[in-house]
């Protein structure tokens, strides 16, 4: 009887522990999204790396995205990326290429616009490691996708504890593919120019560049 008590006791208290580090993970995650809610335009620069052991697949980029709202310019693998607010331009220079389309409205995309916030939903959390990175404390926080048809198994995502911004997201695919996205810089609330986030057909077209229209 004393053994099927204990037993009982030992389950609760486990429970009771997951849920407690599952409520912390998100009260971070919220602190996260109020914080950079409150901006009016935020720069990211960070280091992307693939791999894949059993592939033999290891690959190591750098890009940079400015986000004011949903608009967004991304720079990635020499190619360009444009949101207004209404339509997608991706520029690729290397094929002398314009593409037009519609946003995406898939829920399970990440979006450039989407990168500081995707957390927000469909995922369960825990409570992870904390670590040092040069004097920084970095605590990270487990999501593991509720929908479990997706190709992700788990991502962590490394918080700054002090200034509550994402530094790290590690991305473990079910096929073993880990995606690594390293910041390199976070800069809030800078001056833009008026048409950052403004598209001109006519210079591509004045350039030679082919336009295509989704």
């Amino acid at each position: 009887m004393k053994k099927s008590i204990f037993l009982v006791l030992a389950i609760f208290g486990t429970t009771f522990s997951v849920a407690q580090n599952a409520d912390k993970a998100k009260a971070l995650l919220d602190d996260v999204y109020h914080k950079v809610s409150g901006y009016e335009n935020i720069y990211v620069d960070f280091k992307h790396v693939l791999n894949n052991a059993e592939a033999k697949v290891n690959s190591e980029t750098r890009g940079d995205v400015t986000l004011k709202g949903d608009k967004y310019l991304f720079n990635y693998l020499g190619s360009q990326q444009l949101y207004d607010g209404k339509k997608v331009y991706t520029v690729v220079p290397e094929n002398e290429e314009v593409t037009i389309e519609d946003r995406l409205e898939d829920e399970n995309s990440v979006t450039p616009s989407k990168m500081l916030t995707f957390y927000r939903s469909g995922h369960t959390y825990q409570w992870d490691i904390l670590q040092n990175r040069q004097g920084r404390k970095i605590q990270y926080v487990k999501l593991t996708p509720i929908d479990t048809n997706t190709e992700i198994a788990s991502i962590l995502l490394g918080i700054d504890v002090e200034t509550k911004h994402i530094y790290k997201l590690i991305q473990t695919g079910k096929n073993g593919t880990t995606t690594t996205i390293t910041v390199n810089s976070f800069k809030t609330d800078q001056p833009l120019s008026e048409t950052l986030f403004t598209f001109d057909e006519s210079k591509y077209k004045n350039e030679g560049y082919y336009i295509i229209r989704n």
